[in-house]
């Protein structure tokens, strides 16, 4: 099969040809570049308009010289996520050529074409994605017959963020090459391996996170006269260690093993290095395809149309409208079978059947000590390499303050939680009550999803947020810890216990108690195979004992989700 690609979503006009018999791709493209400022979409659109038909000429007549007339066997274009202007121009192109060569129409998410390519040319079975481009940065992986998200930006795109930042100083488009090149210079011409860094937003929520506010705080300390290299320097490694540990935090929850790299900001060495090094500490794989399927590009789109195209997944010509809102999460998988991505390990020993090994999570190595009623657990938060050793410092001495002060402030405010025993702020280490006997990723069920509901409501009525509520940091006992039923009345509730508060914080606004509440759902939908009633639960719960207005805001901060 040989498949046309094409590709617009934004700035980049591309045509390609794919042979899935040679598994080759021939590629031609045409990058719009303005002379000043960002992409205007008007411009964008009359380029495209001009650039298409151009690359697609330079593809097919490689193509036919090669293999004759009827080479092509379906048209795959890029249905969205993207400008309006521009995914039109390419949709229309893509049915015109399809009729007029006879052959099926295929319509792509251009995100999940980024995932795909990664996978593609890993040869990895079931990886966790990471997204990272000009207007995306997703964590993506298969589940229960699509591509969840596992994370996302809660603002803006990664490559957008550092763009606002180079519009500021009057760079041209695209500014990431430009950001990159300014810090590795301030590396360089620091005395040290480690030059120091400025002080800049670090925005994580389980496994989403925000842009708006480093971006905002890098323009501030360009106009306070900071050298713009060392602001550059200082954004790269902010934005790339905030990417990083969140495709961690994906790893440890899914207890996947593989992690592949797609998008344009994917080009950056010092990313590409930091997840590097990440994965080569967890024993997990790591794959960044070369940069021409980084970039916007109409090879990835014609690779996966290939295989939607061989699975019977071409669509009408009536039903091909664009969509710039597509959300990779709104594509049926239709050309992959294999096992969900969550496997249902935490990334170390630790499993259901042995909860008492040493395991490793996101950020902490955890080690039970002692037997019986006298077990406690131990726990470390590592040193992370990837991070510039100031910024990794600060963190984890930080989180291990908030984990010790607010895992005992909320016991006190009625939510279960260990018994903090010892804090060692040197070693970053906290040795807490042993408490629960799994995981609720392990086994979900409704009862213990109401019971998060309730205790999520009773420490925001505290003030207090978690932070990071995942399945994974949720222990269970089931049967309520062990005791008995008496004949013929139901089992008691499992005891639920919040572990794991080191991103927790203080306030009453309800914008983070709802964002509390969409990292909780998040975890689910990412791991479950009917997620609807266990989050319904949930919500039950949390109505039952906490505020209305944050169960009415967590529907607008689902909604800053990309394309939503």
């Amino acid at each position: 099969m040989r498949v046309l690609g094409i590709e617009g979503t934004a700035w980049c006009a591309s045509a390609a040809l794919y042979d899935a018999e040679t598994d080759s791709v021939l590629i031609e493209s045409d990058p719009y570049e303005p002379d000043s400022g960002g992409i205007h979409p008007r411009e964008a659109a009359e380029h495209m308009s001009e650039a298409i038909p151009e690359v697609v000429d330079r593809v097919l007549t490689a193509v036919e010289a090669e293999h004759g007339p009827d080479a092509v066997d379906a048209v795959a274009f890029s249905r969205g996520p993207g400008l309006g202007p521009c995914l039109r121009i390419v949709g229309t192109a893509a049915r015109s050529l399809a009729g007029t060569l006879g052959v099926p129409l295929v319509g792509v998410n251009h995100m999940v074409a980024h995932l795909e390519i990664g996978r593609h040319r890993s040869g990895f079975d079931n990886p966790v994605c990471l997204n990272a481009s000009g207007a995306n940065a997703h964590l993506l992986g298969y589940h229960d017959g699509r591509y969840r998200v596992l994370g996302e930006t809660m603002d803006a795109g990664v490559g957008n963020a550092i763009d606002k930042f180079t519009r500021h100083v009057g760079w041209s488009h695209p500014g990431g090459p430009k950001v990159e090149a300014a810090a590795g210079e301030f590396a360089e011409d620091g005395d040290d391996s480690a030059p120091d860094l400025l002080d800049l937003p670090y925005v994580v929520k389980g496994m989403d996170f925000s842009f708006s506010g480093i971006s905002s705080a890098a323009n501030d300390a360009a106009d306070d006269g900071v050298p713009v290299e060392e602001v550059c320097f200082s954004l790269q490694e902010h934005v790339f260690a905030m990417l990083t540990e969140v495709s961690e935090r994906a790893l440890s929850l899914t207890g996947a093993d593989e992690l592949v790299l797609g998008g344009g900001v994917a080009q950056n060495d010092r990313l590409r290095e930091m997840l590097a090094a990440m994965c080569e500490a967890r024993g997990a794989d790591f794959h960044a395809p070369e940069p021409r399927f980084l970039r916007d590009n109409a090879g990835m789109i014609a690779v996966l149309g290939a295989k939607m195209a061989a699975a019977g997944d071409a669509i009408p010509v009536l039903e091909s409208a664009v969509d710039p809102n597509f959300r990779p999460d709104q594509v049926p998988v239709t050309w992959r079978d294999g096992e969900s991505v969550a496997r249902g390990a935490t990334g170390g020993a630790a499993t259901a059947r042995d909860p008492d090994a040493d395991r490793r999570g996101a950020e902490a190595t955890v080690t039970v000590a002692g037997a019986g009623d006298d077990r406690r657990v131990v726990k470390r938060r590592v040193e992370k390499s990837y991070r510039h050793p100031e910024l990794d410092r600060t963190l984890r001495r930080d989180r291990t303050v908030a984990e010790a002060r607010l895992t005992s402030e909320a016991r006190r405010a009625g939510v279960p939680t260990p018994l903090v025993y010892d804090v060692d702020l040197a070693d970053a280490t906290l040795t807490l009550q042993y408490v629960g006997e799994r995981d609720l990723a392990t086994a979900l069920d409704e009862r213990s999803t109401e019971a998060v509901g309730r205790h999520l409501a009773r420490l925001h009525g505290a003030g207090i947020v978690h932070g990071d509520p995942t399945t994974r940091n949720v222990r269970v006992s089931p049967d309520g810890a062990g005791s008995a039923a008496a004949d013929g009345e139901p089992a008691p509730a499992p005891a639920t216990y919040l572990i794991d508060f080191g991103l927790g914080f203080h306030t009453g606004h309800v914008e983070d108690h709802a964002m509390d509440l969409h990292v909780f759902e998040g975890s689910i939908r990412a791991t479950a195979t009917d997620s609807d009633p266990l989050i319904a639960a949930f919500e039950a719960g949390y109505e039952a004992v906490g505020d209305d207005e944050v169960l009415d805001r967590l529907r607008d901060v689902a909604d800053r989700g990309r394309y939503r």
